[in-house]
């Protein structure tokens, strides 16, 4: 198995008291205050009331760092570097390519989801916790760190309960999921938030780059809004179910915001103290008699993760004591209680209606899937996975292809809205449950083209011409759709033969293609953002009367308009001229 990050141990309820009390400490020496823009800051922000852990997380709510931010404000000095031990304000110091990753990943969000606000200091706070920035920054040029970065193995023993999702793809444990890199995605959440942030052509959670743009999709999904306090309570709970675990990671964003600086790749510092008891650990093991920055040096008593914790202080060496069983004596096998996962036998439709949507609009329906026993009997709490599967543009709200919903009370998992792309047709939508291999079950949804169900002319100008000459008006018409704007819609343009006889004409009025020739037929028009459709100028042949353009849209809606051709009306000669005298 690839090299740990730690030894992650059994995560205890007095880990846990610990952590609450140190975080309340450290919120009582810090005392309330604003930032010089007068904004309050996130440390002092009491979350949201609303906020609570989701029912699935990014990590699989493995153990996590729990090391504080150190009083002291993190603006370095001109002589500031990363220091022994790693302590004072290099812990503000963030390896070069670990913050390159952060903020290309912030500056990626700005563009594809600008309304989600992600500052790059989240995700600095978060990887901070997560894996101590990398290990202390210990990546390659690409991005790649020199060692897998892996969590323990979620076996439910102390952990979560997450059986094997990728067959030990990313994580090399092909029975139960850890987490990995970084930013420690388990592998289920890595299958469809995973993202490619150093354009390589891969998706690689031990890449720095891959994963910070990752967790910053994750963290932007829902539509949430980061700049608000709710939904930043929100993103963060649902990367790690716990508020010891919100509440450090507000800890450490403010002391990002107030200032940090980039110190180079693999002298980053490194925590030392755990969520599940474990000591912090050295990154890849160095040449015998080196040191790396930050790292214990040989010899010191310090745990790690191949070295034994020291006795309790004025304890002595510890004796060791026998047995208590004779080594020949076979032990008791441990019994163990399925879990709810194990005892799911299939997933039946809970309801779903029928699911059509127009193209660009959110589905009015959602897809609700029950897990059930062999008897029937409804499974609570069992993780969901819905999937968009095919050559589809459509989404789940949000713009992930792929969402996980724990079943409440009565078995149902209720999967986030759909909201229809541009390509029509049918798509498939596949419920599985995670950590359990049963049949999936597929929902059928179809998008069907933008539509309009009325036109109408934006004007009320006649439309006429002298033969062989140029329309002076424009035609103009709006589209709406149950009386709402009708954007993007498909329409076609005809110069008819008779209100009867929808076949273009062979004469009278005419637009012109781009090399200048009669026309009498457009097709590919759309009406723009507003439902307004603009057609191109007519011209006139020689031939007068009443003609008539036809123009319809997709869904139905048509309007006639009247074109006259005649000739200039002339005056005759003046009947008061006086005779000459």
């Amino acid at each position: 198995m690839a090299a740990q990050f730690g030894r992650r141990l059994r995560k205890g309820a007095a880990t846990t008291a610990v952590a609450a009390v140190a975080v309340a400490a450290l919120s009582a020496s810090q005392a309330p205050g604003v930032n010089d823009h007068g904004r309050q800051t996130a440390a002092d922000a009491t979350p949201s009331p609303q906020a609570s852990a989701s029912d699935g997380s990014a990590t699989g709510n493995s153990p996590y760092y729990t090391d504080l931010p150190p009083l002291k404000s993190p603006n370095p000095s001109p002589s500031t570097g990363p220091g022994p031990g790693g302590t004072g304000t290099t812990e503000a110091g963030i390896p070069a390519t670990v913050l390159d990753a952060y903020k290309k990943a912030e500056s990626a969000l700005r563009e594809t989801k600008p309304g989600c606000n992600l500052p790059w200091q989240l995700l600095a706070a978060i990887g901070r916790v997560e894996s101590g920035q990398a290990r202390g920054g210990q990546v390659r040029a690409d991005g790649t760190t020199i060692k897998p970065i892996l969590g323990p193995q979620l076996d439910g023993n102390g952990f979560a309960l997450i059986k094997d999702t990728d067959d030990g793809a990313y994580d090399g444990n092909s029975s139960y999921d850890q987490a990995v890199g970084p930013m420690q995605f388990i592998p289920s959440t890595w299958a469809w938030a995973g993202r490619d942030g150093n354009d390589d052509g891969k998706k690689d959670p031990n890449n720095i780059y891959d994963a910070a743009l990752a967790a910053g999709h994750y963290l932007c999904r829902n539509n949430w809004d980061l700049s608000q306090q709710g939904d930043l309570d929100r993103a963060i709970l649902s990367y790690n179910q716990s508020r010891e675990y919100l509440n450090l990671v507000m800890r450490w964003l403010e002391y990002y915001r107030k200032g940090t600086h980039e110190v180079p790749d693999g002298t980053g510092t490194l925590p030392g103290n755990r969520s599940d008891d474990g000591a912090g650990a050295s990154p890849t093991p160095t040449t015998p008699g080196t040191t790396t920055p930050g790292t214990t040096p040989p010899g010191s008593s310090t745990p790690g993760p191949d070295r034994p914790k020291p006795g309790k202080p004025g304890g002595g060496t510890p004796t060791p004591k026998p047995p208590t069983t004779p080594p020949t004596t076979p032990s008791t096998p441990p019994t163990t209680t399925p879990t709810p996962t194990d005892t799911v036998d299939h997933l039946e439709d809970a309801g779903t209606a029928k699911l059509t949507a127009m193209a660009g609009d959110a589905f009015s329906k959602r897809i609700s899937t029950r897990a059930e026993t062999a008897a029937g009997k409804a499974v609570a709490k069992v993780r969901v996975r819905f999937t968009i599967v095919g050559d589809t543009d459509t989404t789940f709200t949000g713009g992930e292809s792929v969402a996980t919903v724990a079943t409440n009370s009565s078995g149902v998992a209720v999967a986030p809205a759909l909201r229809a792309g541009e390509k029509t047709g049918a798509i498939t939508v596949r419920a599985t449950v995670v950590g359990r291999t049963v049949p999936g079950l597929d929902y059928n949804a179809t998008v069907t083209e933008r539509a309009a169900d009325a036109l109408a002319r934006t004007g009320d100008a006649a439309l006429t011409c002298a033969p062989g000459g140029e329309f002076a008006n424009q035609v103009e018409v709006k589209a709406t759709y149950n009386g709402a704007v009708a954007d993007g819609v498909a329409a076609t343009a005809t110069l008819i033969t008779s209100a009867d006889d929808a076949t273009a004409n062979d004469k009278g009025p005419y637009f012109k293609d781009a090399d200048g020739k009669t026309v009498r037929t457009l097709t590919g028009l759309k009406t723009d953002a507003k439902g307004l459709l603009k057609l191109p100028k007519l011209y006139a042949d020689d031939t007068t009367g009443t003609f008539l353009l036809r123009i319809t849209t997709a869904g139905g809606a048509t309007l006639t308009v009247e074109l006259t051709v005649a000739a200039a009306e002339t005056s005759s000669p003046s009947a008061s001229a006086s005779p000459s005298a």
